[in-house]
């Protein structure tokens, strides 16, 4: 039986933290629906354990995961605070993530655990500067779950389009053409985008289309302003996406006050 636990009287509501790598988003969520991200994610349950279903699946009751890309989930936070720690392939992949899991155990392709890092997540949540000790505490997180995960570097020819993709993320360059510039045939090209990265290449490109609009949308822009800087057709296919891979709207995102830290 889940209990509810209450989030300290001074915690915001939600806090951000976007810079060329990362994402951490702290706040507070009731259900989202079925949707897949284009990054692999660390979630954990503030206060308390959240559920989570795999398409097709059952309901599972847990205090901690690490989602890689490319799966469909339904999400159910019961409305109470939760972290969400995204990764882009210039930091690390999942297996960068699974070091902040405790007794691990996996299922579906996705890893649970104990969580390990609830505590630093709890105070930047709570702490009034939270949003400005993010960048560090998330530096010394991951330097330090890189050292254990002693995770593979991906394929410099693929860091080279990763890296453009993250510069121009309106860009609509055919994949053969960016393959071209690197020296590889389409097709080779996006099996080892999948392979490395953990996404297929569309669904990266769209994925660094949306994380550039969210990045918009906490320094408070409109959603159709964010779209169209993002290279969306408009507002409405922005939305698409959203709830595609976050299992809600923008407007139900950007209703929340927001404590930003780093959006770059």
């Amino acid at each position: 039986m889940y209990e509810r636990a209450a989030a300290a009287p001074s915690a915001p509501v939600s806090l951000v933290h976007m810079d060329e790598g990362r994402a951490l988003w702290l706040g507070a969520r009731g259900y989202l629906a079925s949707h897949n991200g284009g990054a692999p994610v660390y979630l954990v349950g503030l206060y308390g354990k959240f559920r989570l279903r795999m398409r097709g699946g059952d309901w599972r009751l847990c205090r901690a995961a690490v989602i890689p890309p490319g799966l469909w989930h339904e999400l159910d936070f019961f409305g109470e605070p939760f972290a969400a720690l995204y990764l882009e392939p210039n930091v690390g992949g999942a297996e960068s993530l699974f070091p902040f899991l405790r007794e691990k155990d996996a299922a579906d392709g996705v890893a649970f655990g104990a969580p390990d890092e609830v505590d630093l997540m709890r105070s930047l949540y709570e702490r009034p500067d939270g949003e400005r000790a993010a960048g560090l505490q998330l530096d010394d997180l991951l330097a330090f779950s890189n050292k254990i995960a002693d995770a593979a570097p991906i394929d410099p020819r693929l860091r080279a389009v990763v890296d453009f993709l993250q510069a121009h993320c309106e860009d609509l360059t055919p994949v053969a053409d960016l393959a071209g510039r690197v020296g590889l045939s389409g097709s080779r090209f996006q099996h080892l985008f999948t392979a490395q990265i953990g996404a297929p290449f569309r669904r990266y490109r769209a994925w660094n289309r949306l994380r550039s609009a969210c990045r918009a949308l906490a320094r408070g822009q409109s959603v159709t302003m964010a779209a169209l800087e993002a290279g969306f057709f408009d507002s409405a296919h922005l939305a698409h996406e959203f709830r595609k891979t976050f299992g809600s709207t923008p407007s139900a995102q950007g209703k929340q006050a927001t404590h930003l830290g780093a959006i770059r």
